[in-house]
């Protein structure tokens, strides 16, 4: 089960994204990691079916990863500096969580997913519809950005998305077995660690956190590394396909549903994840949709060479 909406009819309905080919930006706050042994996954899995399992060893190659999630501020900059139009925008809609629908706003929901609604007008600039805005979250990671706008960003900024090695890995802190960010302590809803749902999913969230939807980017501790966020708050685009090689006959007929789809990687959980639906905020959890996807609770960072 999950908390994220299906991966939307989208395909043909819209112009090609504006590509950005020179580097205008400039990074945010970067860890380094040096060329090193690590590894990928977990003999722990809880979801196996999307292909959590089993721990495999990897060598990564020196790489930098931004400390927080691209903000609001930073997407307003690099938009009014390169004229970027986001995959929302043109396609004229994107899924908005129910409880942060205005009252006038209706829209059917997924039959998969019914707490999503299809809101015209919802984008990064207004993630809650027509009448919303980001004036008062702009240190708040930017929503409602596909997959193919993360890509345009990092671009800009010289950099890339990362992979899921490389996220995992920096999501560690380093090459120590951890099921979270900060070790293996499970949050609850009196035991506070990051921005995921506390309550009753999807009816009932008692914001102990604080938070309803976002946090600011730079929220909670950050983990040994000194990166925030990696789990909870939003989902992170990363740039690997979604497989699930892993898996035997149902993982082969899964890999075989994501390549038709194009489905691509997603780490780290949201606000909206709960133990007792959407256990995804865990460090081998993950999810794939489709490029052009985009929601209320999906961000991303940018990882360097």
């Amino acid at each position: 089960m999950s908390c994220c909406p299906p991966s939307p009819a989208r395909v043909g309905c819209a112009s090609p994204a504006k590509t950005i080919d020179e580097t205008g930006g400039s990074p945010g706050a970067v860890v380094r990691f040096p060329d090193t042994a690590s590894f990928i996954g977990t003999d722990r899995p809880f979801l196996k079916f999307d292909g959590e399992a089993p721990r495999r060893a990897v060598r990564l190659k020196a790489f930098g990863i931004e400390t927080e999630t691209v903000t609001n501020a930073r997407f307003d900059a690099f938009v009014a500096a390169t004229g970027y139009v986001t995959e929302a925008e043109r396609f004229g809609w994107s899924f908005v969580f129910q409880i942060f629908l205005d009252e006038n706003l209706s829209a059917p929901a997924p039959v998969e997913t019914p707490w999503w609604r299809k809101i015209d007008g919802a984008c990064w600039r207004a993630p809650e519809g027509p009448g919303s805005s980001v004036a008062d979250r702009r240190d708040h990671p930017v929503t409602h950005v596909s997959w193919n706008d993360a890509v345009a960003f990092a671009n800009w900024c010289g950099g890339r998305l990362p992979t899921e090695a490389e996220w995992e890995h920096a999501a560690r802190g380093g090459a120590d077995d951890r099921r979270f960010p900060w070790g293996d302590e499970e949050p609850t809803d009196s035991t506070i660690l990051c921005n995921i749902w506390q309550g009753r999913f999807p009816d009932m969230n008692i914001a102990a956190d604080g938070y309803t939807g976002t946090a600011p980017a730079r929220s909670f501790a950050p983990n040994p590394a000194g990166l925030f966020n990696m789990a909870g708050n939003v989902w992170e685009w990363c740039a690997d396909p979604f497989r699930t090689r892993s898996l035997a006959r149902a993982g082969r007929e899964r890999d075989r549903i994501a390549a038709a789809e194009r489905e691509r990687l997603m780490k780290g959980g949201s606000y909206l994840c709960h133990i007792s639906y959407c256990y995804r905020y865990r460090i081998a959890a993950r999810m794939g949709r489709n490029p052009d996807t985009s929601t209320g609770h999906i961000g991303f960072r940018v990882a360097y060479d």
